[in-house]
């Protein structure tokens, strides 16, 4: 299946080859389950933007997912692919779906376990508020304090 994602500039052509990339030699539930999710979030915002960050001598990288701002990564461990929202703590999840960091007063992550359906409509619903949140503060850093009378 061929999807469009925005690229705007080259290194957002270059994440987004990094995560197929990344897909591709997992080759197991978990590259399966990264691209599910990954088509989650364009389906709810197909103004996300990939990024590859965080890459070093000792870690290959994160895939991160951003609109205004981070909205989450989708990082791949060897039970579970988990998704953390950078503003997660800040988010109503009225569905349930964080289940890892939850002691954070900032992020609050989703672990997905081999064989777990992920709550499409649930999770769509939270990226975008993670989005919204996002913009908000974009919006709020341009307006003065001061009021006029």
């Amino acid at each position: 299946m061929k999807r469009t994602v925005p690229v705007d500039s080259a290194s957002a052509f270059i994440a987004s080859s990094s995560i197929d990339q990344k897909i591709k030699e997992l080759g197991d539930w978990r590259g399966k389950t990264l691209a599910k999710v990954r088509e989650i979030i364009h389906a709810a915002d197909p103004e996300i933007v990939e990024e590859w960050k965080w890459a070093k001598a000792t870690s290959p990288g994160t895939p991160v997912f951003s609109h205004g701002g981070i909205v989450c990564t989708g990082e791949t461990y060897k039970n579970a692919v988990k998704m953390t929202f950078a503003k997660g703590a800040a988010l109503k999840d009225p569905s349930g779906l964080f289940n890892s960091s939850l002691e954070g007063n900032v992020r609050r992550a989703i672990d997905i376990h081999e064989g777990e359906k992920v709550d499409e409509v649930a999770l769509k619903n939270l990226i975008r508020a993670a989005v919204a949140l996002n913009l908000k503060g974009k919006s709020l850093k341009g307006k003065s304090k001061v009021k006029s009378k």
